[in-house]
């Protein structure tokens, strides 16, 4: 299936049915009092994220969702059946908007979480909701609300706990082919990913991690150049990045180095709070050098970056190196959930002042 990562959808809820406008009749009560019933409310249209969805390739041609109309009241203070809520199914990590005001209505990122995006109108009263002691015999009914109507705009952010970034052809697929149970293209010729692709990587011990790999980007992305900078956002929600370097490129007018701080002025163009995530050196095809060849480009390479942080220094075609790397990010991710617990223990322990509290 086609990978879209952005669309559009109308919405519109029910409308509310009509009051009835009604007397009983009885037989000795020949003019007896108002029992006409209210009308049904209309159904609202509900977006629900589901984990069986990983596109939003449904949505690709704009599509109208309506949910079903309240029905009209009835005699003997009846009211009218409610019409049914439509749930419409989105991958999670789907960001909705209004397409009209850009408003932010929701990011559904687990399974199974609901938004409301158009609400069902309200039924009309029936006319024995209008009897008074001046109005004794009301004719008036209400004619029920009409339900909200919207267009919506979707933006699919992949959920993954570390993402791949680097080069065309750095090794970021065979990586991830490697560490997981993904399959994604492999081949000797640059921009071979066109989407991103997520694996499971298990690490052992009931331990594992998301791992995103996207296209890679070349210098001028933000420009436009390859195939631009818009896949970054899917590196938007990982804790970890993983910046692949190719130590052995085959073309040799290639700089490692000047590609890697390429690759950084990308990321700083697109978001800087993407830019300010940790991001691990990861040197990739160890295993087209000799050994100690490998390592003394790596080094080499570490030094004029000027880097500080993790680095690794791996093959992804031969697995070398792959299971350090995969047991740190794990312990790393680990460290940073124990952290933000710590942190929203700390916060519940200084104590929230209650509703209303001065």
């Amino acid at each position: 299936m086609k990978f879209v990562d952005e669309a559009r959808a109308r919405v519109q809820a029910g409308n509310g049915g009509r009051g009835s406008t009604s007397f009983r009749r009885e037989k000795f009560v020949p003019f007896g009092g108002p029992d006409g019933g209210d009308g049904g409310h209309g159904g609202s249209v509900y977006l629900r994220a589901a984990s069986g969805i990983n596109t939003l390739a449904d949505f690709r041609i704009e599509r109208t969702f309506k949910a079903a109309h309240g029905e009209p009241g009835g005699a003997n203070d009846c009211s009218g059946r409610g019409g049914a809520d439509l749930y419409v199914p989105v991958p999670i990590g789907t960001v909705v908007r209004d397409a009209d005001t850009h408003e932010e209505l929701g990011d559904l990122t687990r399974d199974g979480e609901e938004l409301l995006v158009a609400r069902g109108g309200k039924g009309g009263w029936g006319n024995q909701r209008f009897k008074s002691s001046t109005n004794r015999s009301p004719r008036q009914f209400g004619p029920g609300l009409p339900g909200e109507r919207r267009l919506l705009e979707f933006e699919l952010k992949v959920i993954a706990d570390v993402g791949l970034l680097g080069l065309p052809n750095a090794g970021k697929s065979t990586l991830i082919r490697a560490v997981s149970a993904a399959r994604p293209k492999v081949a000797d010729y640059p921009f071979t990913t066109l989407h991103p692709n997520l694996g499971v990587v298990d690490v052992g011990r009931h331990r594992s991690f998301v791992m995103a790999d996207i296209p890679g980007l070349i210098e001028g992305a933000a420009e436009g150049a390859g195939l631009g900078i818009r896949f970054l956002k899917h590196l938007q929600r990982t804790r970890l990045l993983l910046h692949l370097v190719d130590i052995a490129p085959l073309d040799p007018q290639a700089d490692p180095v000047r590609d890697a701080r390429a690759i950084v002025r990308e990321l700083k163009k697109f978001s800087k709070n993407l830019a300010l995530k940790p991001r691990w050196l990861v040197l990739n095809k160890r295993d087209l050098l000799p050994a100690a060849q490998a390592e003394r480009r790596a080094r080499a390479i570490v030094r004029a970056l000027r880097y500080r942080g993790p680095q690794f220094l791996i093959s992804g075609a031969t697995g070398e190196g792959t299971k350090a790397l995969c047991e740190a990010a794990m312990r790393s991710l680990e460290a940073h959930d124990r952290a933000a617990r710590e942190h929203a223990s700390s916060r519940g322990d200084a104590g929230v002042a209650p509703p209303g509290a001065t």
